[in-house]
């Protein structure tokens, strides 16, 4: 059998047996009670600072108003009025012209539409108004509480559940995503959201199913009799009644994510490994046909709207900031993907570090304005003027903002290859991370590297057992989770400083 999910049935514990699911952190009380708690604190925490004014970076507020106005191209560009913020400034907009070449007052953003169709009811209600970071908080927060309640539904203690959810919440750059809540973190805050909804959704299914062992076991031994062919023929034929309706749902939402960011796409197998069905096959069928739905509906929008299966406007975006951005190494000649990019984006992803001591402000981070040039001026850890570090635009590495993400390597040593659940998630976080890394942007201007959000919800339950594994070494795990908040709030801070 292959139900080894790590889910509390005995055939899916490894030798070693982690603990079942604890009682108290199961029960309805305890998981409501998590959610709000935790939502509550999110939203508080990524709501410090915020001063009511609307952001510059506000696309898919424009793309909700075209949205409301029965288009998908928006007016731009348009100049700022008054209170009212404009567009004129954004470089993510494909110019449209007519057919003489003459600007149209309309563009193309590249960017997937499910953030700004859930700001469609926000923008119909305060227009250019419409705050989308204050948004992103109150979404960030409600992602959050998910992130509890998915957590729930793992073989782990109540400590381990508290202790990944507030390292999700407070210890990744999903802090700085959530909190910031322009454009780019927009579609990661929605994204996020719904790949946590649809992985918790996958592991309610798979526990479920995991009750049905013996009835399972039958079948496997008749097909043992079977020759190959005949056995494949006969689920084959068996798999329309055997879609399983919780992975089919599962498969729609995480097809949304996708919706949102795209990259996400290739977590897919994670939910082959996961979830409800008999086996592989019926899983990873049943989310393909729920994922197919929303997938489908994005390459529709984008051959309506643009006359092509792939955004154009990607390629616009590209080249401009190629040739307008000389100093971050991007090359016009190569692809928007390619592996060429690999290296300089690995070094940014694991290794890069906060300049330590600045004289002036690093190119890209603010006026280049000399710092330290009082007399017996002294370094301060939040000193604008005489910096101890400061976050590198470019990115910094993944390792020293969130170090709780080492919490993995036990239980990738241990059990990867034995469990589906731990196997899954990590070939789901891999492939996200490759393709990422192959992108030519490193995901600038950033705190940390942002686009780790496209794989943590598939990691989490990774750091949940991690934890879980090391509960007789508090000081390694409070240490880890302690140091990742403690630097994702330095970076938050910061980044409010530099004007990000």
């Amino acid at each position: 059998m292959e139900r080894r999910v790590a889910q509390g049935h005995p055939p899916d514990r490894p030798a070693d047996r982690s603990p079942g699911p604890d009682t108290t952190a199961s029960s309805w009380w305890v998981g409501i009670g998590g959610a709000l708690g935790f939502g509550l604190l999110a939203l508080f925490a990524y709501s410090v600072g915020d001063d009511g004014t609307v952001r510059f970076y506000n696309h898919f507020v424009w793309q909700a108003l075209a949205f409301l106005d029965g288009r998908a191209a928006i007016d731009f560009p348009v100049a700022g009025s008054g209170d009212l913020p404009g567009n004129d400034f954004f470089q993510d907009v494909l110019p449209l012209r007519d057919a003489d070449g003459n600007l149209t007052g309309r563009g193309l953003i590249p960017f997937p539409p499910l953030p700004a169709v859930l700001l469609m009811p926000f923008a119909a209600m305060w227009g250019l108004r419409t705050d989308a970071q204050a948004l992103a908080g109150v979404f960030g927060a409600v992602d959050v509480a998910l992130a509890w309640w998915v957590l729930g539904r793992l073989p782990v203690s109540i400590v381990a559940r508290i202790a990944a959810t507030l390292f999700f919440g407070f210890g990744t750059v999903f802090f700085y995503a959530a909190e910031l809540g322009t454009t780019w973190y927009f579609a990661h805050v929605v994204a996020v959201g719904l790949a946590l909804l649809a992985v918790g959704i996958a592991l309610g299914a798979d526990r479920d199913a995991a009750q049905d062992e013996d009835d399972l076991d039958d079948m496997d031994d008749l097909d043992d009799d079977l020759p190959p062919g005949s056995r494949w023929r006969g689920r084959l034929r068996a798999l329309p009644g055997a879609l399983d309706g919780r992975q089919v749902l599962a498969g729609v939402i995480f097809g949304l994510a996708c919706t949102s960011r795209l990259p996400i796409a290739f977590a897919a197998p994670f939910f082959v490994l996961v979830g409800g069905g008999r086996g592989w096959l019926e899983r990873g069928a049943s989310a393909a046909l729920g994922a197919a739905i929303p997938l489908a509906a994005i390459v529709g929008y984008n051959v309506i709207s643009t006359g092509h299966l792939f955004h154009p406007a990607y390629e616009y975006l590209y080249q401009a900031e190629a040739y307008g951005y000389p100093t971050l190494g991007y090359n016009g000649s190569w692809g928007i993907e390619d592996p060429r990019y690999i290296p300089g984006n690995l070094g940014i992803a694991l290794f890069s570090t906060p300049v330590l001591a600045p004289e002036i402000i690093p190119a890209g981070l603010g006026d280049h304005t000399p710092l330290c040039t009082e007399p017996g001026a002294t370094r301060g850890l939040f000193d604008e003027a005489c910096p101890i570090a400061l976050p590198r635009d470019t990115g910094m590495s993944i390792l020293l903002t969130s170090p709780a993400f080492l919490l993995v390597v036990p239980v990738l040593l241990r059990l990867y290859g034995r469990s589906r659940l731990v196997t899954g998630a990590a070939i789901a976080v891999l492939l996200v991370f490759m393709v990422n890394l192959m992108h030519f942007s490193q995901g600038w201007v950033q705190f940390g590297y942002r686009f780790s959000n496209d794989f943590v919800a598939f990691a989490l339950p990774l750091v949940a057992l991690g934890v879980e594994r090391l509960r007789g070494r508090p000081l390694i795990v409070g240490g880890l989770i302690a140091a990742s908040v403690a630097v994702n709030l330095w970076g938050a801070i910061w980044g409010a400083k530099l004007g990000w």
